[in-house]
């Protein structure tokens, strides 16, 4: 089945458009350094990457959470201003971040430097548009990923990845090779691989049944990530368990479009 064409939203993402953020060296660690920083409303936080040392800095958790809170989200590319001992100008990615497991805080962020002559990986979110001809037929929305990982340059980013799925009967679907994305992005999932299909509230049962059985083969509500593919960048608390703000690349729940 070849899907309709797929579009990828990338709006302008230059040095224009790119949101600022301002950094503070620090040289204090441990965790009671790190309660008497966030008492004075900063975050610790580290930058790191290819080009340069792990540099242990602060930044507001009001403006880093401005920034998540954008459409572009963690795929958003930073410049970052570093104050102070270590003074520097990066070029930035959110990496991860997590919360306090109460409070709901933002506790730590990690920021990755890019370049933009490197590609980077990350996670877009797969939305579709539409109402397909298989649900007068009686099936149902079967979407198994809704957000999908890319590599591309860090200014190409798309925002998201629509597809209209108006078309899909019965028993079809959209799958990674049916994506007309730009040249310079591409999908690290299996070609072949399902992302959307209209199946039967039967069949969707018995995937999920099937998908709760350990080493069961063909549940489709199970479907993971290829293998190689990036993991979803996310947020985690600070007892490593996932954060509600964070988005995943796991198979999604059904949806009936009414």
């Amino acid at each position: 089945m070849t899907a309709a064409p797929t579009s990828a939203r990338n709006p302008k993402n230059d040095s224009t458009t790119m949101p600022g953020l301002v950094a503070a060296a620090r040289t204090a660690y441990g965790k009671g350094s790190s309660r008497k920083l966030r008492k004075t409303g900063q975050v610790p936080a580290v930058a790191y990457g290819k080009g340069i040392a792990a540099t242990t800095i602060s930044v507001s958790p009001k403006e880093v959470l401005g920034i998540l809170k954008t459409e572009r989200g963690q795929n958003n590319v930073i410049t970052m201003k570093v104050e102070g001992a270590n003074a520097a100008d990066l070029l930035v990615m959110i990496k991860d971040y997590s919360y306090h497991p109460v409070t709901r805080e933002l506790e730590h962020v990690d920021f990755v430097q890019v370049k933009l002559d490197q590609e980077v990986m990350v996670e877009l979110p797969l939305v579709f548009t539409g109402k397909p001809v298989g649900l007068a037929e009686g099936g149902i929305i079967r979407q198994v990923y809704r957000t999908i990982p890319i590599r591309c340059l860090p200014d190409k980013i798309p925002v998201k990845v629509e597809v209209d799925i108006a078309h899909l009967k019965l028993g079809e679907h959209v799958a990674t090779k049916d994506l007309k994305l730009p040249e310079s992005v591409m999908v690290r999932l299996p070609e072949g691989q399902t992302l959307i299909a209209i199946v039967t509230p039967e069949k969707d049962r018995s995937a999920e049944e099937a998908a709760a059985v350990p080493g069961a083969p063909g549940a489709v509500a199970g479907a993971a990530p290829a293998a190689g593919a990036a993991p979803a960048a996310g947020a985690k608390d600070a007892k490593g368990g996932a954060a509600p703000a964070a988005a995943a690349a796991a198979p999604a729940k059904d949806a009936k479009k009414k």
